[in-house]
C-alpha cells in the first residue's frame, strides 16, 4: 500500500501536467471560434482538480522511486490518461459512449490510429487537433516529457524511463543525466516535427492540416483530419513529404539525437538496425508496386509505384495513412504489409511492433542454432553492430517474441469467437498490437471500428496497451511476484 502511495502521488503530478496539455486544444478552439471552448473548459478544471486532489491525499508519501515503481507508474499513466482524454470528447459529443471515446484516446496517446469517429472533415477543429496532439505527446511518451520535470520536484526519473523506453538495449544513456537525455530526445523530436510542419505547408497544405499532420506523421500515429486521409489531396507532393518524414520516425529517435549533436551521419552508419529498416521498408515498395501491376491494379508502374510507396511505408511504420483502400488490392499486398508493421521500425522510434533489433536478433540466434546443430561444440556468438551480444538479452528476445505470438493468438480467437470473420480479427489484433491502426475487412482503411461492439473494442484498447507499453511493462504488474517485499 505504501508504495502505491508513492506512485500515485507520482502520477498526481503528471495528471496535473496533462491538465496542462489540455490548454494547448482550448486555445486553439478560443482563437478559432469552433464552439467547442466550453468542453475543454471543464476537462482543463476537472483534470486539474483531480491531479490536485491526488496529489494533497498522496504527498505525505512522496519519496524516490524504486524499479518495480516505475512499471507501475507507466501501466497507470497509459490506462489514467486516456480517462481523461475523453473529457473533451465526450462533452462535446454527448451520444459519443465511454468505450467509444477511451478506444479513441488509448488510440492517439499509443500512437495506433484507429478510431471510432467518421465526418472526421465536420468536427470543429479543435477536436481534431486535440486528438493529432494526444498522438504527438504520446509518440515519444509523456512519461518522458515529465521525466525532464519531475527531477525539479526532487522526484527521480531513471526506474521511469527505463519502463517506457522501446526496445530491449534500455540501459544505453545518451547523456549522463536522464533529464537531460529526455530533454535531449524531446529538442530532436520538436525539431523536426517543426521541419515536418513547413514541409506540409510548402507542399500544399493549410497550415491547420500541416500542424495536425506533422504530429501525426513524427508519432507515426497515423490520425487525420479528413475521413479520406491523404486522399483528401490527391498529391504526390504532399506523399512525398508523408513517405520521408515517415521514415526519418521511424528511425530511432537516439541515433537523431547522436548525430545532432555530433553533426555528423555516422551514428547512422553505426546503427545496426537503420540500413536493414530502409532496405527491407524500400524494397517492399518496389516489390508491391512490380506486383500490383502484373495484377494490373494500376495501368502503369509510376502510378502503382506512388500507391505502393505511400501506404507500404506508412503501415510498415505502423503509422496507418491511407491514399487509397488497399483493402481492395489483391490480398498477397495488404498481408505483407501487415507482416511489415510486426517487426520493421528501429528501437528507439516512435513505430510500434517487436522492432528491428529484436527480429534481427531472432534471425541471427535461428543461424547459430542451425550452426550448432552441424557443430555441436562450437561457441558461435551473436553478433550486432561488431559487439557480442549477452544472452540474457537474447532469451529476454524470445520471451517476448513468445508472449507477443501468444497474445495475438489469444485475442484474434477472443475477437473471432465474438463473431468477427477471422480476417477482420486477425487484423485488428495486428494492427492494434503493433500500434499501426487500420486492418481489413471491417476495420479497413475506408471503415472505422465503430462497427465493433462494446466487447471487441475492448479487446482491441488492450492489445493497443499491450502494444505501446511492450508486453512485458504491463504484463509484469500483474504478477503475484511483482507485488510481493
Amino acid at each position: 500500500m505504501v508504495r502505491l502511495l508513492a506512485v500515485l502521488n507520482v502520477l498526481s503530478v503528471v495528471i496535473l501536467i496533462f491538465a496542462l496539455c489540455l490548454l494547448f486544444p482550448l486555445a486553439c478552439s478560443f482563437l478559432l471560434g469552433d464552439g467547442a471552448q466550453t468542453a475543454y473548459d471543464e476537462a482543463v478544471v476537472f483534470t486539474a482538480l483531480a491531479g490536485a486532489l491526488l496529489w494533497a491525499m498522496t504527498r505525505k508519501h512522496r519519496r524516490e522511486l524504486h524499479p518495480r515503481d516505475g512499471f507501475l507508474l507507466v501501466a497507470l499513466v497509459w490506462t489514467v490518461l486516456p480517462a481523461f482524454a475523453t473529457l473533451p470528447l465526450l462533452l462535446y459529443l454527448p451520444e459519443l459512449s465511454f468505450t467509444g471515446a477511451y478506444f479513441e484516446t488509448v488510440s492517439g496517446l499509443t500512437t495506433t490510429g484507429a478510431t471510432v469517429f467518421s465526418g472526421l472533415d465536420a468536427l470543429p477543429p479543435s477536436i481534431n487537433m486535440w486528438r493529432t496532439f494526444l498522438e504527438w505527446i504520446g509518440g515519444m511518451g509523456v512519461i518522458v516529457l515529465a521525466v525532464a520535470i519531475l527531477p525539479l520536484l526532487g522526484v527521480g526519473g531513471s526506474q521511469i524511463y527505463k519502463a517506457e523506453t522501446p526496445g530491449p538495449m534500455k540501459d544505453t544513456k545518451l547523456t549522463p543525466r536522464i533529464a537531460e537525455t529526455a530533454k535531449g530526445l524531446w529538442l530532436v523530436y520538436l525539431m523536426i516535427t517543426v521541419a515536418c510542419v513547413l514541409a506540409y505547408r510548402i507542399a500544399g497544405m493549410t497550415w491547420l492540416d500541416a500542424v495536425m499532420h506533422a504530429f501525426t506523421t513524427m508519432s507515426l500515429g497515423g490520425f487525420s483530419s479528413h475521413d479520406a486521409s491523404f486522399a483528401y489531396w490527391n498529391s504526390p507532393t504532399i506523399e512525398a513529404v508523408s513517405i520521408y518524414f515517415m521514415l526519418v520516425a521511424g528511425i530511432n529517435f537516439g541515433t537523431h539525437f547522436l548525430a545532432w549533436r555530433g553533426w555528423s551521419f555516422t551514428p547512422y552508419v553505426r546503427d545496426p538496425e537503420v540500413w536493414l529498416y530502409l532496405l527491407v521498408v524500400l524494397g517492399s515498395v518496389f516489390g508491391i508496386a512490380y506486383f500490383l501491376l502484373a495484377n494490373q491494379t494500376y495501368p502503369g508502374f509510376w502510378t502503382a509505384l506512388r500507391f505502393a510507396a505511400f501506404n507500404v511505408v506508412s503501415i510498415a511504420t505502423t503509422t496507418g495513412y491511407a491514399n487509397t483502400d488497399f483493402n481492395l488490392w489483391p490480398i498477397f499486398a495488404p498481408v505483407w504489409m501487415l507482416f511489415l508493421c510486426g517487426f520493421c521500425t528501429c528501437s528507439g522510434s516512435t513505430g510500434g511492433g517487436i522492432k528491428m533489433i529484436r527480429a534481427e536478433l531472432m534471425a541471427r540466434q535461428a543461424v547459430r542454432e542451425l550452426t550448432r546443430i552441424i557443430h555441436p561444440r562450437a561457441i558461435v556468438p551473436v553478433k550486432l553492430g561488431g559487439a557480442t551480444v549477452e544472452n540474457n538479452i537474447i532469451f529476454a528476445v524470445l520471451a517476448f517474441v513468445l508472449i507477443y505470438v501468444a497474445s495475438f493468438v489469444a485475442m484474434t480467437m477472443l475477437l473471432a469467437a465474438s463473431g468477427l470473420d477471422i480476417i477482420t480479427a486477425f487484423s485488428a489484433v495486428i494492427a492494434c498490437i503493433n500500434n499501426t491502426g487500420p486492418g481489413l475487412n471491417q476495420v479497413g482503411p475506408a471503415t472505422t471500428y465503430a462497427s465493433l461492439n462494446d466487447f471487441q473494442i475492448w479487446i482491441c484498447t488492450i492489445a493497443m496497451l499491450l502494444g505501446r507499453l511492450e508486453l512485458f511493462t504491463l504484463l509484469v504488474v500483474f504478477t503475484p511476484g511483482f507485488w510481493r517485499k
